[in-house]
């Protein structure tokens, strides 16, 4: 991968990271147009999510301390907002440990990837629907009961499809479970420490002697730094979008890329 390839791929993973978008099916699709492909492209694709990943982390710093700190002291606010977070997270990671080399053998593809895409699109127009023609019962993600969490952790594992995207399957799953928008957003993006936490580092581990090999420290390092930048702007431009309007502009994107991902590769 040349250094140009690199930060191109970062800029494209920070800008849709936090957006129902899907990073991955983005980074597929790019890496294909590039002519980039193998192993350490695939590698690539997940651990450079590291560094927007970290931009969360950075972002909601106070929350995550507050987090931390109220459940060592026992307070019951933060002990459920704990609970939920294990709830929507767990069955991703358990779903994915055991299927995830199936899942880069077969669908990191342009294929899957626009099928995805456009199902998730169409999906997405169905719950922006619903979002508008209900009243939320709860107004933050700790006040979720566990089975709503649980409802959210199942909606999650959509997301092990490469162009579902992590955002808009625990974003959905969170206003299906009751939450305002913009808490559903809170909520999918402090899914994404545990969930994508583990699924970067496990991968940056694994494929570590390849990364090195093919892509280099150097090209790794700015590839993470480009990726935090541009994710920490999404991010709280993301939340500022949300707070007057809706997800309709992006599942109309999602079905409008799929569609000319499907004409390109008939073309």
């Amino acid at each position: 991968m040349e250094l140009w390839q690199v930060i191109v791929l970062s800029i494209v993973e920070g800008l849709t990271e936090f957006v129902p978008v899907s990073s991955t099916g983005h980074l597929i699709l790019m890496s294909r147009l590039f002519g980039l492909r193998g192993p350490a492209v695939d590698a690539f694709s997940v651990v450079v999510q590291l560094g927007a990943l970290l931009a969360a982390v950075f972002y909601y710093r106070r929350i995550i301390w507050d987090t931390v700190v109220g459940v060592a002291s026992q307070r019951p606010e933060s002990l459920h907002l704990f609970r939920n977070l294990v709830l929507g997270s767990v069955p991703l990671l358990a779903v994915g440990y055991l299927v995830g080399k199936r899942i880069k053998a077969h669908l990191f593809a342009p294929l899957p990837v626009a099928l995805a895409l456009g199902v998730g699109g169409l999906l997405m127009l169905l719950v922006e629907r619903y979002r508008r023609n209900s009243e939320p019962p709860y107004r933050e993600a700790h006040e979720l009961p566990a089975g709503r969490a649980l409802a959210v952790g199942l909606c999650h594992m959509a997301a092990l499809w490469p162009g579902t995207s992590r955002s808009l399957a625990s974003m959905s799953g969170a206003l299906l479970a009751g939450l305002p928008t913009a808490a559903a957003a809170d909520f999918a993006f402090l899914l994404a420490l545990p969930t994508l936490g583990t699924a970067t580092v496990y991968e940056l581990i694994k494929e570590r002697h390849v990364l090195a090999a093919e892509v280099g420290l150097l090209n790794m390092s700015l590839g993470l730094l480009v990726s935090f930048a541009v994710g920490l702007l999404v991010i709280a431009a993301f939340l500022r979008y949300l707070r007057g309007h809706g997800l309709l502009v992006f599942a109309l994107y999602r079905v409008g890329l799929a569609i000319a991902v499907f004409w390109l590769m008939r073309s």
